[in-house]
């Protein structure tokens, strides 16, 4: 132990006797004042080159804009953002290079990933940047005589992306709120999506298709617009908004009009805002810095707690929509406060709904736990503004 102490002083004397040097050297070259600066600037550059570096991707929403534009730091990181679109992104970690540390990540692909491809190169934070109700993405043939959800029975329906997360909601809420299974549907999967921008190429994990379905595909050169303008479907199930509802056919409509008042009695009778996108991270820089997975998840929500603070004290008069301000504040007697929360308790249910659907639809090969898909060490971290 002596030994180990004098070999521990001795080290600590080289340090300082070395650090008196580069003083002196700065002092006689620069001045004494300035020297100070020159310290303050080595140490400063030390502990940037000792932040981890993250290649992280994911969109550019309200909720991630003070991450992406470094309002918000990661602690003891340093990141190197891309805009990327989901697609993507699934891409990349699935089947591609697996370049990016940390990612959002469409939560269905993820889920057949892991259940049905053996997929463990990452796994799942509990942050969920996108989440979207999906009674909106039901558009109908107003002359098909649609008028409620169980009007969907054996009729045809245009789809991009069946296993997609948005698309297996969809199928989810109709079977278990109005009793329409996927089975008693024809079912057309379109090889282009109208609507497409910026999500990127699909993965193959948005294309699985399950046994006892009716399923075929589309023409090669129409998408699901083309289907349902020229009336070879009488419904398209869509994550966004396809193009022949964007520009006004006089025959095309959604099968819930007024969607907002629909989807707010879902969530009152429910309790589920359903979840899109997670954000996933890869193990091995998990296994060598553990630290980092609440440094990411406090970061996501200090970022997210910077959107809601705009909206509360200045969107409803730098925003251009006119009652934004009582939007928000439905949204959150409504909701609650933290409406977008992240974390496993507030979104048990919701969770475990997805991973019934999946199952239930013949998409993951069983019902999968939030126990096996997300980091151990996240399970119980919960928002210090929650």
């Amino acid at each position: 132990m002596k030994q180990m102490d004098r070999e521990k002083e001795k080290e600590t004397l080289n340090q300082d006797c070395s650090r008196r040097e580069f003083i002196k050297a700065a002092v006689l070259t620069v001045g004494a004042a300035s020297a100070l600066s020159v310290c303050g600037l080595a140490s400063a550059e030390a502990a940037k080159a000792r932040e981890l570096s993250l290649s992280m991707a994911g969109y550019k929403f309200d909720r991630t804009r003070a991450l992406i534009d470094g309002h918000v730091k990661i602690e003891g990181c340093n990141i190197d953002f891309t805009e990327s679109g989901i697609g993507d992104s699934n891409t990349n970690v699935f089947s591609g290079p697996q370049t990016l540390d940390v990612t959002e990540i469409g939560i269905q692909p993820f889920m057949l990933a892991y259940a049905n491809d053996g997929f463990r190169d990452y796994s799942l934070l509990p942050i969920f940047p996108l989440r979207l109700f999906r009674h909106k993405s039901v558009f109908i043939r107003t002359d098909r005589g649609i008028t409620k959800p169980e009007d969907l029975r054996g009729k045809t329906i245009a789809t991009v992306g069946y296993s997609s997360t948005s698309l297996t909601w969809i199928r989810g809420i109709l079977q278990e709120e109005y009793g329409v299974k996927p089975e008693d549907i024809q079912w057309i999967i379109s090889s282009k999506d109208s609507s497409a921008r910026d999500a990127g190429k699909a993965s193959k994990q948005e294309n699985v298709f399950p046994e006892g379905i009716q399923i075929s595909m589309g023409p090669a050169d129409k998408d699901e617009s083309d289907l349902i303008e020229s009336g070879a479907v009488d419904a398209v199930f869509h994550a966004g908004e396809p193009r022949a509802y964007i520009e006004g056919h006089p025959r095309v409509g959604r099968l819930f009009p007024d969607y907002r008042s629909t989807e707010q009695a879902y969530f009152s009778k429910t309790g589920i805002f359903p979840i899109m996108h997670a954000v996933a991270i890869k193990k091995s820089l998990v296994k060598q810095n553990p630290w980092i997975i609440e440094a990411v998840f406090d970061a996501y929500s200090q970022s997210k707690q910077k959107a809601y603070d705009y909206m509360a004290q200045a969107a409803w008069f730098k925003d251009s929509l006119p009652w934004f301000g009582q939007e928000f504040d439905e949204t959150r007697t409504l909701m609650g406060d933290n409406y977008y929360s992240y974390g496993i308790e507030p979104n048990r249910k919701t969770l475990e709904a997805l991973f019934r659907y999946s199952h239930q639809q013949g998409l993951c090969s069983r019902e999968l736990t939030i126990e096996e898909l997300f980091e151990p060490a996240s399970l119980g971290l919960v928002e210090s503004q929650a």
